[in-house]
């Protein structure tokens, strides 16, 4: 049977609208309040707080404004070491840079690909100055919240939440976002609820809600003329922006649920080859499901490399490789993606603090001694490292046909042939 492609494309994640957005956009648009004030800003505002249960919400033009704020919040300073989830996009260890601060990574684990309470831990022994962590949940998917809660409180560090992929997210009950001294969450365009664009900050300090109010608005004084006694930012939500998020908030639940049969059916699918799904926590935790990954077996890999900007792949009977199903799924004119490749291993960060597990992650290679990056336990020493060259994400957008998603199932399928 050949596959033929999809006639529209199968996106990775992308914005599923509703009409309710429209009527909130237009509401701003014939009241006139097109700035950053208005009421569906407000409404945002209180809705998430209310979802969350944090007290506070601060709706921002996107996730990054708000990790940049958390930062100053957090109060990080030139020079201050920050520890940060290894693995995940930049944005979220950009903004300690933007305050001159020194990321240093911190290695993940593989029971949810989240940052690795143990590594934390070597990474407080070798980096003691640090008090401020950097903590995001990949795909959706919580961290082990009550280790890291308990080694940050032991070492009175700060935690700084990026739970931009996970809203919706809850662990032992609790939403993701409510865990961290601040939290961050996203309404990029291919995030679960959207906004095209947008963040929010969460808090229990009113105070903080309100200094961080004052930042995004270009620390303007309470004065009649534009009077400043503090470094600001053009950092506040768009009025219309919080009229499409005010419109997609209800459709929460719906869009969880939908993402998750995406990835039952997947997991469904695939039952018969030799990978594995993003795994997850079921005793202790309730993902989004935001996108559907893929993991393929250590010795069901066919010879696969990566160079800076061009990867290079072998097909072997038996045996497939992140690209060749990703080059598998383009083909049916369908979106997928590789995992989140590492910061450490980013060239703007190689030459940043790495933290494994057993310690310090750099330099473990030597020309004469066999298995140096492999652990104590005999399992690889960069997780990351591992997952990144092992795994997938999966087009995950719930506008997405369970008969398409069949084909797509039918084309990872063939690349194990």
């Amino acid at each position: 049977m050949s596959l033929v492609p999809f006639e529209e494309k199968v996106w990775l994640s992308s914005p599923t609208m509703h009409g309710d957005e429209l009527r909130y956009v237009t509401e701003a648009y014939e009241t006139n309040w097109m700035s950053t004030v208005g009421e569906n800003i407000n409404e945002i505002e209180r809705l998430v707080a209310a979802k969350v249960d944090c007290g506070n919400a601060v709706a921002l033009a996107t996730g990054t404004s708000a990790l940049h704020l958390a930062m100053k919040l957090a109060g990080v300073k030139p020079g201050d070491e920050v520890l940060c989830t290894d693995m995940t996009f930049s944005a979220t260890v950009n903004p300690v840079a933007y305050e001159g601060g020194i990321p240093v990574f911190v290695d993940s684990e593989y029971e949810t690909w989240n940052m690795d309470p143990v590594a934390l831990e070597k990474a407080f022994e070798l980096h003691p100055s640090a008090k401020v962590v950097v903590l995001a949940h990949l795909y959706g998917t919580p961290a082990k919240l009550d280790e890291i809660r308990a080694i940050c409180d032991a070492h009175g560090a700060y935690i700084v939440e990026d739970a931009a992929e996970s809203f919706g997210a809850s662990y032992k009950g609790v939403q993701t976002g409510r865990f961290g001294d601040t939290g961050v969450i996203s309404f990029n365009g291919n995030k679960i609820i959207t906004g095209s664009a947008g963040g929010m900050l969460l808090t229990q300090s009113e105070a903080d809600a309100k200094r961080a109010r004052k930042w995004s608005t270009q620390s303007r004084e309470n004065a009649p003329w534009y009077q400043h006694e503090e470094l600001g930012y053009n950092y506040r939500m768009s009025n219309v922006i919080a009229g499409v998020i005010r419109g997609q908030l209800p459709y929460l639940e719906e869009h969880i649920a939908q993402k998750r049969a995406i990835y039952e059916r997947y997991k469904e699918g695939f039952k018969d080859l030799p990978v594995s799904m993003n795994p997850f926590d079921s005793e202790a935790s309730v993902p989004n499901y935001w996108l559907s990954c893929l993991l393929i077996d250590s010795d069901a890999m066919a010879p696969h490399v990566r160079g800076e900007q061009e990867p290079l792949y072998k097909s072997e009977p038996g045996k497939s490789s992140p690209t060749e199903i990703l080059d598998a799924i383009a083909t049916l004119n369908a979106e997928g993606r590789p995992i989140w490749k590492p910061m450490h291993m980013q060239p703007i960060f190689r030459m940043n603090p790495f933290v494994t597990r057993e310690g310090d992650g750099r330099c473990l290679t030597n020309a004469y001694i066999a298995g140096g990056s492999v652990g104590q336990d005999g399992k690889p020493l960069d997780v990351g490292s591992d997952i990144f060259q092992r795994g997938l994400c999966l087009p995950s957008d719930n506008k997405m046909t369970p008969q398409q998603q069949d084909v797509i199932i039918e084309a990872v399928k063939r690349c194990f042939a």
